[in-house]
């Protein structure tokens, strides 16, 4: 299959409709590759968000120097990237990505998607369900209820849930009629005048600076894209809320970390100083959580007119739950996807956080067209996404036949050794290539919160 394009039309051709308004550029893709078999094309999706993210740099190096260099994508490296978490490899193990807690659990009625990574989270959850003693007299709580209304008490404690519906219910939601039929993104140029970009280096994205505000694992796949392209990219975290380790390791690879509490004037000070020597900002927390701080679009565009901006929420910009917290796990409880995938009986997941993976490399696509929108208009462009969005594109594409062939992926040659708190680590290296040469990370893993937040590294 050595030379074999992306499929005309399909998950490609809609996403790089979303981000240009035009049919998709050619895009060599090489090789062979299955990701475990589900009700949807997730082959071709991972094609797609990678594709897009490639053929946007690829854009963006045009833009920046007149000359469009050829991109390329393996598809074996494409279905590896699609769960990179699971990849890694160190010299001892590594935490856990999911708790206990965090799973289905059947209810009164059905079944409920629960989520308690973090203490927060899960402190939440056993207040909603009384304060039980421990997991199992918890989930004993969890079956005396119905979903819809633990579902609500959940959110109302402070935590996050999401009740298993059909892909029929999510539509007669009004949080899914809000989600449904969009694209899988919204990009369009600001009002203001901006600057051109910085001289252009050997990368599309050299020279650059990107401000990573994003966690878990879509935000981060997103920024670390952008520092494989050649992007300065530095993620800010506030010192109170710890990342999961395999989310630390995998989302932050090839930037730089720092704490910010921005309830203090001083970081908020260094914040506007970070803000203006950037060029993108991505922000991945729920709409309103920034608000306080002035990091909402409309304040970023007045004060930051040359700063291409990028969102992602969980449900939307939109609709009743616009400000709910969610993610992969629970947005496809919600939509349909978990009893798509389950047996009839119990409601079931993913092969891989596709919803997450897939939106990442959108947000890296989005980003970069903005840049581009920038330097050829003189307008930063600005994006929004949202998972359900993403799962509703997934939807769209169900696999032939109604699943797709499962075959095993060897990891062994996609993996590089690099430095990380954990050690040495192995792990995926960027997917992709531009005029045959691959993406490398340009730094390890760096320890969360020990570099300057300054640009300059």
């Amino acid at each position: 299959m050595a030379g074999r394009g992306a499929p005309c039309g399909g998950p490609l051709e809609s996403a790089w409709r979303a981000l240009a308004d035009d049919s998709a550029p050619a895009l060599e893709v090489r090789g062979a590759g299955e990701l475990p078999a589900s009700p949807y094309a997730l082959n071709d999706i991972a094609i797609a968000a990678i594709g897009a993210s490639l053929l946007a740099a690829a854009e963006l190096a045009e833009a920046r120097s007149g000359r469009r260099p050829v991109p390329s994508l393996e598809r074996a490296h494409a279905t590896l990237a699609f769960s990179s978490e699971r990849h890694l490899r160190a010299q001892r193990p590594l935490g856990p990505g999911f708790a206990p807690l965090s799973r289905f659990a059947a209810t009164a009625d059905g079944h409920i998607r629960l989520h308690a990574n973090y203490p927060r989270h899960r402190a939440a959850l056993m207040l909603a369900l009384g304060d039980p003693p421990d997991d199992r007299a918890a989930l004993a709580a969890v079956a005396l209820r119905e979903a819809g209304e633990l579902e609500h008490a959940i959110v109302a404690a402070g935590g996050a849930a999401a009740a298993v519906r059909s892909a029929q219910e999510w539509r007669a939601h009004p949080q899914g009629h809000a989600a449904i039929g969009l694209p899988p993104l919204d990009l369009e140029p600001g009002e203001a005048d901006a600057p051109p970009l910085a001289p252009f280096g050997p990368l599309p994205c050299s020279g650059l600076r990107v401000l990573d505000l994003t966690r878990v694992i879509a935000g981060p796949v997103a920024t670390r894209m952008l520092a494989a392209l050649g992007a300065e990219v530095l993620r800010i975290d506030p010192p109170e809320m710890p990342e999961l380790e395999l989310h630390v390791l995998d989302g932050t690879l090839g930037k730089r970390s720092a704490f910010l509490d921005l309830h203090t004037r001083a970081c908020r000070a260094t914040l506007e100083e970070l803000l203006a020597g950037a060029d993108v900002v991505v922000e991945g927390y729920r709409p309103g959580a920034l608000e306080q701080f002035g990091l909402d679009r409309a304040a970023l565009a007045a004060r930051h007119p040359h700063l291409v901006t990028v969102t992602l929420s969980a449900w939307g910009h939109l609709g009743p739950w616009a400000e709910r917290r969610g993610f992969d796990s629970l947005v496809q409880a919600a939509c349909g996807i978990a009893l798509a995938c389950g047996d009839g009986e119990r409601p079931g997941a993913l092969p891989v956080q596709a919803l997450d993976h897939a939106s990442g490399y959108l947000i890296a696509a989005a980003a970069l067209r903005g840049l581009t929108l920038r330097e050829r208009i003189g307008r930063a462009g600005h994006a929004q996404l949202a998972l359900t969005r993403t799962a509703d594109w997934i939807m769209g594409h169900p696999a032939a036949g109604g699943s797709e062939p499962t075959a095993e992926v060897d990891a062994e040659p996609y993996l590089v050794e690099v430095s990380s708190p954990a050690g040495p680590l192995l792990c995926l290296t960027p997917p992709g290539s531009l005029d045959g040469q691959p993406l490398l990370w340009p730094r390890g893993v760096p320890t969360p919160g020990a570099d300057r937040p300054g640009w300059g590294s």
